[in-house]
């Protein structure tokens, strides 16, 4: 039995980091914003690429609470994000300080760097931030 239950715990322990190094493999990295208050991991989303938040500072958090966002840590900010040309990714960045949600890019600067920028209809009034590779 004890020997039996070894085995069960061993291959459970081999599927959990089996499963760790895909996520890993599965994940563009982790990024921050220029404030370093808030890291989102790229990741596919079924045929699509997304944001999820990793990390937030509780100054984020609260920004977020003010906005109407609870849970700021989980929370998908880039959405349905394509490729639209070599280095541009096009889909919808969620801000979750006003709670709203607008057309957005990202394009690839370098290895380290990316430049997010979310724009109203029409791409007009847009805001940009360059954001920097964490891992």
């Amino acid at each position: 039995m004890a020997m039996r239950f070894s085995f069960v715990l061993a291959a459970m322990l081999l599927l959990a980091a089996s499963a760790s190094v895909e996520a890993q493999r599965a994940s563009f990295g982790v990024w921050k914003n220029p404030q370093d208050s808030v890291h989102v991991r790229a990741q596919p989303c079924g045929s699509r690429m997304c944001g999820v938040v990793v990390w937030a500072s509780d100054k984020a958090k609260a920004d977020a609470r003010r906005g109407g966002t609870n849970d700021l840590v989980g929370l998908i900010l880039f959405r349905d994000f394509v490729p639209e040309k070599k280095g541009v990714w096009r889909g919808s960045v969620f801000v979750p300080d006003i709670g709203q949600t607008f057309s957005g890019t990202i394009t690839t600067l370098d290895d380290r760097r990316m430049e997010g920028k979310g724009c109203l209809t029409g791409r007009i009034m847009c805001k940009s931030q360059i954001w920097t590779k964490v891992n």
